[in-house]
């Protein structure tokens, strides 16, 4: 199928799948008149990394976990580079979430000492 046609079949934008092409997560071959041929596989593909970037996975991380990636859950085997890349997001996730209550706390101290501030 030509990428209209996979575009249509995932609702991923054409610019979307070349940029999964760039980034190695989609591999279509290219036909004598070298338009991009995607076989019936890459509907699957497409539809794992939209549920691995919607679970916050970046493009990179996608592409070190593809070999370990199977059906449309997508499921992961449980390769050793899955558990230490899960384990790793995970982490950072957290520190994340730490510096966003931090923020929002100091933010609302701001907030309190300012409509204190007005009030008076």
């Amino acid at each position: 199928m030509l990428i209209g046609e996979l575009s249509r079949r995932t609702g991923v934008n054409p610019h979307q799948l070349r940029y999964y092409e760039a980034q190695g997560l989609l591999v279509p071959d290219r036909g004598d008149n070298g338009y991009r041929e995607y076989g019936h596989d890459a509907v699957l593909t497409v539809a794992q990394i939209r549920k691995l970037l919607d679970a916050g996975l970046s493009t990179q991380e996608i592409g070190y976990l593809q070999p370990c990636v199977t059906g449309a859950a997508p499921d992961l085997k449980p390769c050793p580079e899955t558990l230490e890349l899960l384990r790793a997001r995970i982490a950072g996730l957290g520190e994340q979430i730490d510096t966003l209550v931090q923020s929002r706390q100091t933010l609302l101290e701001y907030l309190a000492a300012t409509e204190r501030r007005m009030a008076g």
